[in-house]
């Protein structure tokens, strides 16, 4: 029987604990979960690509059966293809996020019909979240730390104390 493989793209602007939660709930579904962390070229980014790579290698660095990468560029369908992905992994939050999420997955079973896409429902205490939020909440002295990782919290924190 061969490896079931899922990627988990995403920007991860920051990380949150929505995007773990997925990541852990996912492990029960897949042999190897591969985050492929990207820049989405259409949001303004508190975070360079390398910063956000390297925090997301250590929040899931005690994981098992997760490896993250980086995502550099093209179809996110041809780099599961590319790592012999069965699956892609996604979070969705409502139905907005439904939407979306439902016209990729057609689009990437076009590409790639052997791909399958897992769409996971947030657990209730997440389905507000959204990476956007985190960043604004704390652009004005909100408390995140509840909401994302204790590394992603302390680089947040560091980021805006330094901007000021």
């Amino acid at each position: 029987m061969s490896k079931k493989i899922a990627l988990f793209p995403g920007s991860f602007d920051p990380l949150t604990n929505g995007h773990v939660d997925t990541i852990v709930r996912g492990q029960n579904i897949f042999d190897e979960i591969v985050v492929a962390v990207s820049t989405n070229i259409s949001k303004k980014s508190l975070f360079t690509g390398e910063e956000r790579l390297e925090l997301a290698k250590e929040v899931l660095k005690d994981r098992d059966k997760v490896r993250v990468i980086e995502h550099t560029g093209g179809l996110t369908v041809d780099m599961a293809r590319d790592l012999g992905a069965t699956g892609i992994l996604r979070g969705v939050r409502n139905i907005k996020d439904f939407e979306y999420e439902e016209s990729i997955a057609m689009m990437n079973r076009t590409q790639y019909p052997e791909l399958e896409t897992v769409l996971l429902v947030a657990s209730a205490n997440y389905r507000f979240l959204s990476s956007s939020l985190i960043k604004e909440v704390a652009m004005f002295g909100g408390d995140i730390s509840q909401l994302v990782p204790l590394a992603v919290n302390k680089a947040v924190l560091d980021k805006y104390k330094n901007k000021q």
